[in-house]
């Protein structure tokens, strides 16, 4: 069983902290680390873990440790992690710079130890239900829409929220983004809160994404285009649909009565839409047992350090453009 801790048990720190404790004969919690006294008194009562006031006393009774910390500890918290020998699973944004990325990924390639980011998407049940079909989309639409919370706007929504969707839409295109087109206003906060960014592939593909925090609805929706067909995920409802285009009847597997004739300009094709089967699972969980199975089998992470540091250097480059445009249309009203 392998011994790990926890730094930071705020909202997600606990949810990580209840997370671990489901996890049978995989993890032995053996405490948590945060300066804040509420929060560690919370976590204390309700989860019956010991605090740590002494994060090297913790880090010399793990194997393991999740971070779970605002953005702008990760580097400093990470570091002393992997040089303490203790493998990594670290919550996105990976850490709050593109450099700080680049220093972890050395120090892991230096260690050997297991180094994961908590890119929870991957293990949504929607995305999950993809496994087995063959994705090569050349166009992504995404928009994810959130209430207004204030415990993300110590960074932009493109860090607080379109950061999934970049590593939804990196694992999926196997190919480098060479043109980034993006805008963006502050709302509520000091940076921006609305962002729309779309995104220009080598190989052709477009992306187009929408993150918003300050929506009067949830919604958390992906749309691929690809030749053969049309892959739609409900990553809120946990759905997807798959519609594909058939010019033989006799290509799809769908039965006769799954298969819709279509009249065009071509001739005559079939359509089926498919309900991918969705196995309920809990993401986090999933995500967490990834991190304990990849250290006990020397296996590399599911989403290792250098897909946290490609989606960190996409939302740097986005943010970069926005603050670029917001400048000229600023000169332009003087």
């Amino acid at each position: 069983m392998l011994k790990i801790g926890l730094l930071g048990v705020g909202h997600l720190g606990k949810i990580h902290l209840n997370c671990l404790s489901m996890i049978d004969g995989l993890f032995e919690v053996v405490g948590f680390f945060d300066p804040d006294d509420q929060h560690a008194e919370e976590a204390s009562g309700r989860f019956g873990v010991p605090r740590f006031t002494d994060l090297d006393r913790l880090l010399d009774a793990v194997d393991a440790v999740d971070i779970v910390t605002p953005t702008i500890s990760h580097f400093e918290l990470a570091k002393k992690v992997l040089l303490s020998g203790k493998h990594l699973f670290i919550e996105k944004p990976v850490t709050h710079t593109v450099a700080e990325a680049e220093t972890l990924i050395q120090l892991q390639r230096e260690t050997g130890l297991v180094a994961q980011v908590g890119h929870v998407e991957r293990f949504n049940p929607a995305v999950l239900s993809l496994n087995g079909l063959s994705v090569r989309p050349m166009f992504i639409e995404a928009h994810r829409l959130s209430l207004f919370n204030p415990r993300g706007t110590d960074v932009s929504v493109v860090l607080d929220l379109m950061i999934h969707d970049l590593d939804i839409v990196l694992s999926m295109v196997d190919s480098e983004v060479v043109a980034i087109h993006a805008s963006g206003v502050p709302v509520v906060s000091d940076t921006p809160d609305i962002c729309n960014a779309r995104l220009e592939f080598a190989n052709g593909c477009v992306a187009n994404l929408t993150a918003s925090r300050v929506s009067l609805k949830q919604m958390r929706k992906v749309r691929l285009f690809q030749k053969d067909a049309y892959i739609s995920l409900d990553l809120l409802d946990k759905q997807a649909q798959v519609v594909r285009l058939f010019s033989d009847p006799g290509e799809s597997s769908a039965g006769n009565g799954q298969l819709m004739e279509l009249p065009t300009p071509n001739g005559k094709k079939w359509i089926s839409i498919e309900m991918p089967a969705i196995e309920q699972v809990n993401a986090i969980k999933m995500e967490l047992e990834s991190f304990g199975q990849s250290i006990l089998h020397h296996a590399p992470a599911k989403v290792p350090l250098e897909d946290g540091y490609e989606a960190l250097k996409l939302a740097d480059w986005i943010n970069r453009d926005l603050l670029s445009r917001n400048h000229l249309l600023e000169k332009e009203r003087m």
